[in-house]
């Protein structure tokens, strides 16, 4: 399909820069493309009313770490060009696969150091090796620690990788260590918040339990590939960045059993029904899931386990807008965010959430 198909306008004024107080207070839109109303302005704490005892929620439980990391690079007598690095994918207990701007900057062999600027980690400096350097400015890092001696430099020297759209807006701060993270984090690797899940609190699950509504974990650690913009015309172009999942045994066939008694799978977020679909069969089946998914879900794909998806606004000519849209309905996801611009959402990672009925 052509990528323009996808485009929309959007307000710059639409776009949130922090998000709602409390987290449950956020506006939903419901999107019924079969039923009537189709559209339906409500909030995330009416969730537990569109669903039904025996139904079931899929958190992704990952968790962010401040992934983005400035440095300087050495080459020679060179020490004085500053680089920015976006880690995005774990490959090794030392290495990972990061976005580097300007990438044109790096090449093998040059050494980094982190850690500058008033945060150096207690460990002392942390310095990596350009391995390897690919397209679209990707390089592998090749870290002189590793294993929790690296994840615990990288709590210390790095910042949360707010999305471009915000990060532009202004820097990071304290705040966002909080506000960019569920309640139920706990897997830790991702460097994108699943943002659907930042609505839910101690009171929404509260509600949702004395509505006899099941809630399973599932875990995809959620990269920097999330932002990067589709510059192919043509869907069948892109290629999708892969990201690391896992979906235990025991969830797998719980999860079964909902659809068995005709429970619904309610996906919460775009992260956690890519994994859902990644590990069912074509029967529907969800078989138990570990490893990399670079699934890309358009408009014809026939989805095989989801029910239904809670989800947040997405940009324009986005991938996630193709999922929702081959979800939902292009046409009918064009009238959704034409509705939702129209009467104020707040649109991206800190703005207001979807609920979405999935189109038969």
């Amino acid at each position: 399909m052509r990528v323009d198909l996808f485009d929309f306008d959007l307000p710059e004024n639409s776009i949130a820069l922090r998000p709602a107080s409390p987290r449950d207070s956020a506006r939903m839109l419901v999107v019924r493309p079969d039923g009537a109303p189709v559209l339906e302005d409500r909030g995330v704490l009416d969730l537990p009313s569109f669903l039904r005892p025996g139904d079931a929620l899929v958190f992704n439980d990952t968790k962010v770490i401040p992934a983005q990391l400035e440095g300087v690079r050495y080459r020679g007598e060179d020490i004085s060009t500053p680089v920015s690095l976006t880690l995005h994918m774990r490959v090794a207990p030392s290495r990972w696969k990061a976005f580097a701007r300007p990438a044109r900057r790096l090449k093998p062999g040059d050494r980094i150091s982190f850690g500058h600027g008033g945060n150096a980690c207690l460990l002392g400096s942390l310095e990596a090796v350009v391995e390897e350097k690919g397209d679209a400015g990707e390089v592998t890092l090749r870290f002189d620690l590793s294993g929790p001696s690296l994840d615990e430099a990288i709590m210390a020297v790095g910042h949360i990788p707010l999305p471009p759209y915000i990060a532009s807006k202004r820097a990071d701060d304290e705040q966002d260590r909080t506000d960019y993270q569920t309640v139920y984090a706990r897997e830790e690797g991702a460097v994108a918040a699943p943002t659907a899940g930042l609505h839910f609190t101690d009171r929404l699950f509260a509600k949702l339990d004395e509505g006899g509504i099941e809630r399973y974990f599932v875990t995809l650690h959620v990269g920097a590939g999330t932002f990067l913009p589709v510059k192919a015309d043509d869907t069948a172009d892109h290629v999708m960045h892969e990201e690391i999942g896992h979906v235990d045994p025991v969830t797998a066939a719980k999860l079964n059993a909902v659809r068995e008694r005709g429970g619904r799978i309610v996906c919460v977020g775009t992260t956690s029904l890519r994994l859902i679909e990644s590990a069912a069969a074509e029967d529907g089946n969800i078989r138990p899931w570990s490893g990399a998914t670079g699934i890309f879900i358009t408009p014809g794909y026939r989805f095989r386990a989801v029910d239904m998806l809670m989800t947040n606004f997405h940009l324009p000519k986005s991938t996630l807008f193709m999922l929702v849209s081959a979800f939902a309905g292009l046409e009918t996801m064009h009238a959704a965010y034409a509705h939702a611009i129209a009467t104020g959402y707040r649109f991206y990672s800190y703005g207001d959430s979807s609920l979405l009925f999935r189109k038969d």
